[in-house]
């Protein structure tokens, strides 16, 4: 989960990079610090002997980290490079990119999903 974590992050550094000047102290870092949060949350669960709590708030997180970027596509942040709008490809750019970090993501949450259910099984057993 590292490995896919780790190429996640820098996938999304490279675009949070190109964000507008005027996102770079608003959805740009909080975009950012909800991944670095799901890093911690990883670490933690990984070394808890129960953690339902932290899976539980690793996946809550996960999600709020889909959001934010769900909403910095709708606001066409993707569309953006070196932190001006890229007129002539800023609708197949903005696309490409969306789906590249939200295929990513998506992974990153199957992963967190089967965490869930194997550590659900452990109690059960």
């Amino acid at each position: 989960m590292n490995r896919k974590f780790v190429e996640m992050m820098k996938l999304l550094n490279i675009y949070l990079n190109h964000f507008p000047r005027h996102e770079k102290y608003a959805l740009c870092s909080r975009i950012r610090n909800t991944a670095y949060q799901i890093y911690d949350l990883i670490t933690e669960a990984q070394k808890r002997y129960h953690k339902k709590t932290t899976l539980v708030n690793l996946d809550i997180t996960h999600e709020q980290l889909r959001m934010q970027m769900h909403l910095a596509n709708e606001l066409g942040y993707l569309g953006y490079k070196d932190g001006r709008i890229n007129v002539d490809e800023i609708g197949l750019q903005s696309a490409h990119r969306y789906i590249a970090i939200s295929t990513l993501i998506d992974e990153l949450g199957r992963m967190i999903g089967g965490w869930m259910q194997a550590d659900k099984g452990k109690v059960l057993s």
